[in-house]
């Protein structure tokens, strides 16, 4: 077999050339930059609703329903009323009010379709108050313990306040606010990394700090000159 007839080994990746610290440095870089794609693009864009919301028209729309408790269950929460009275009458400092009976969780359920899991009632001398307040909207709930009349009143502005509210994290629960902590952190993660990553290349591309300095310059020559 001639030299002519030798088969050239193929040249290893180039990825597999660089050092351990350069490949992790890399990993991290697109992961980090996939867990933020979403989160990115909806706080962008909520980013720009809210910089613009007196531009942007909104038009709420309010619904208002009544129903009739029946007499078992207003007897029920009325019991629960006295109760919550009497134990705060007792006790200097006054002890939180009591969730809404099973029942009368479920009653209200099934005829106003609301959730109140969670929900703090608010008691007061003759009626209940529940405030139900929601990303893009708020409503709120109201027992008379007298009459047993139940109003509701929902008000909806909207998906651009929906998803305004999320970015703000108003009224979003938990898991959102665990959801923003944790995209926070990624966009760190993204950013230190991508610097990182300007660093290494900045020899073979001189417009490189240029325009990292441009970015860093630009945004406090806004706040010095025309944030007061």
């Amino acid at each position: 077999m001639g030299l002519d007839d030798v088969v050239p080994m193929a040249a290893p990746r180039a990825v597999n050339n660089r050092p351990l610290w350069l490949r992790t440095l890399h990993q991290w870089h697109w992961i980090s930059s996939a867990l933020c794609l979403l989160g990115m693009l909806l706080f962008s864009l909520t980013g720009i609703t809210l910089n613009h919301a007196g531009q942007i028209e909104a038009r709420p729309v309010v619904e208002n329903r009544t129903r009739e408790m029946p007499p078992a269950l207003q007897e029920r929460l009325t019991e629960v009323a006295a109760d919550h009275r009497a134990a705060a009458s007792s006790d200097a400092a006054a002890p939180k009010g009591p969730e809404l009976p099973v029942e009368v969780a479920q009653w209200l359920r099934s005829e106003l379709t609301v959730d109140l899991r969670g929900r703090e009632p608010e008691w007061s001398q003759d009626e209940v108050y529940v405030p139900l307040p929601r990303p893009g909207g708020d409503a709120w709930l109201r027992i008379g313990l007298e009459d047993g009349v139940v109003e509701y009143e929902s008000t909806d502005r909207g998906w651009i306040s929906y998803l305004n509210d999320l970015h703000k994290g108003r009224h979003s629960g938990v898991a959102w606010s665990w959801f923003i902590d944790v995209f926070a952190i990624a966009c760190l993660v993204f950013s230190v990394t991508g610097l990182l990553i300007l660093k290494m290349h900045a020899a073979n591309r001189p417009s490189t700090w240029p325009m990292v300095g441009l970015g860093v310059v630009v945004p406090l020559l806004l706040v010095i000159l025309f944030i007061h």
